[in-house]
């Protein structure tokens, strides 16, 4: 099979510094403006630094090996990486010379106008349709993408008799209506056309369809209004489960259940320490250096929607007007039991005996989303919560966000569980927006 050649653009190493990697036995060509742009970020603090330092670092092993502008084999996938040095110059009249992204798919080009079966890959929309309209062969960076439009739902509609929904209410439950059923996927069995259906959950240990035992109580003054929140109740209820992912559009419910479970653990049932809670600050997880006032003010300003939630549980009325933090919560805080932290300081940390909900979730990067899963202690317990219709990361969307990976990645393991939410709860007004509007 004849070697292909795969051009990279430079938001697909800050995306995944391991992509030089990604492509078997082929050819990695990296535009000499690609090791331009990846000077210019390396020094920074947040994921797009971290990321630029890893692959420079990566490519100066590779030196060490051989002369990068002649290509340097890769033992570990058997292919090579190149550093194209005839980028200055657009091979065609369209490319401006002064244009990074022209100068980066003028390599693709020049590599195409030889004859060499070539791709140009990039998380960029722009660049891709530009590089398309070359007729250069143009794809997003498929490694860590899902098919969002079979995206795993947490749940399945079967067909049920009256038998199986009375069987459904013993504590034993009943045997799986399929072979195929996820650890902790939740079956709703209809009865009838117009009945509400009855809700079980698959305990792989078990190998039994159980019924739900947690979903249908009242947990700091909130409580399920559908089928789809009683299920994700069910899940942050559990202490077996220990990775939550929980997906749906505004106003579904996902943060507001993901709050009210962790208070309850945490100040009630004494089962963690702590409430985490934590958010990406913008895109890429940039500093909050860019909000104003110190630390705290930052913090108050970006978590406005926790405090939203934390006060609707807690029946609390912000004082003056101002967005300031009502005195319960500004206790809870100052207790130790309630937490609030922006993402890009969670990473370096080991989080032990701590309820962590990391909202917004859709706005991060599968390697992203791992580096902060993988800090979670032995006894501490994770729930990302996002909506992936609505991703502020330009380089993400519905199939490539860090949310999605993880849902359809980690299903099939006992310590993890997800729903996708659908129905808005917020009011008749919000929920006829969104699906008018």
């Amino acid at each position: 099979m004849a070697k292909k050649y795969f051009v990279l653009d430079t938001n697909v190493l800050l995306h995944d510094p391991g992509a030089m990697t990604a492509f078997a036995d082929n050819e990695v060509v990296l535009p000499f403006k690609v090791i331009e742009e990846l000077d210019r970020f390396k020094k920074g603090s947040d994921d797009i630094g971290r990321h630029a330092r890893q692959v420079i670092r990566f490519l100066d092993r590779l030196r060490n090996q051989g002369r990068l502008a002649d290509g340097v084999a890769v033992k570990e996938t058997g292919g090579s990486v190149r550093i194209a040095m005839d980028d200055q110059t657009p091979p065609h009249p369209i490319l401006a010379e002064n244009t990074a992204d022209d100068r980066i798919i003028g390599v693709a080009y020049r590599l195409m106008q030889e004859g060499k079966p070539t791709t140009f890959i990039s998380k960029d929309i722009n660049a891709r349709i530009k590089s398309d309209a070359l007729g250069i062969r143009t794809m997003d960076f498929e490694k860590q993408k899902v098919d969002f439009e079979r995206i795993y739902m947490g749940y399945r509609e079967v067909e049920a008799d009256a038998a199986a929904l009375r069987g459904l209410q013993e504590e034993n439950g009943i045997e799986p209506p399929a072979d195929d059923l996820q650890p902790n996927e939740f079956v709703l069995f209809k009865g009838g056309p117009k009945s509400e259906p009855a809700i079980g959950r698959f305990d792989a240990g078990r190998k039994r369809v159980v019924p739900l035992r947690l979903a249908d109580k009242t947990i700091q003054n909130v409580s399920a209004r559908n089928v789809h929140q009683r299920m994700a109740l069910e899940l942050l209820m559990l202490d077996s489960v220990r990775l939550v992912t929980l997906m749906g559009p505004a106003g579904t419910g996902k943060t507001l259940l993901a709050v009210a479970c962790g208070m309850q653990k945490v100040l009630v049932e004494k089962q963690y320490e702590k409430l985490l809670v934590s958010r990406p600050i913008i895109p890429f997880g940039q500093d909050i250096g860019y909000l104003p006032g110190a630390k705290e003010e930052k913090l108050w300003q970006w978590m406005q929607p926790i405090f939203d939630n934390l006060a609707y549980i807690l029946r609390t009325k912000k004082k003056g007007g101002d967005g300031g933090m009502d005195e319960r919560i500004s206790n809870l805080i100052d207790s130790g039991a309630l937490e609030l932290e922006a993402l890009t300081y969670i990473r370096g940390r080991s989080i032990p005996d701590q309820f962590i909900i990391v909202d917004e979730a859709q706005n991060l990067t599968p390697h992203e989303v791992k580096t902060v899963v993988s800090r979670v202690g032995e006894d501490s317990k994770i729930v990302l919560t996002g909506d992936p219709w609505q991703i502020d990361n330009p380089y993400l969307d519905s199939s490539s966000n860090g949310l999605a990976y993880a849902a359809e990645r980690m299903k099939g393991l006992d310590l993890v569980g997800h729903v996708m939410l659908t129905h808005s709860e917020r009011s008749e007004l919000a929920s006829l927006a969104a699906q008018r509007l």
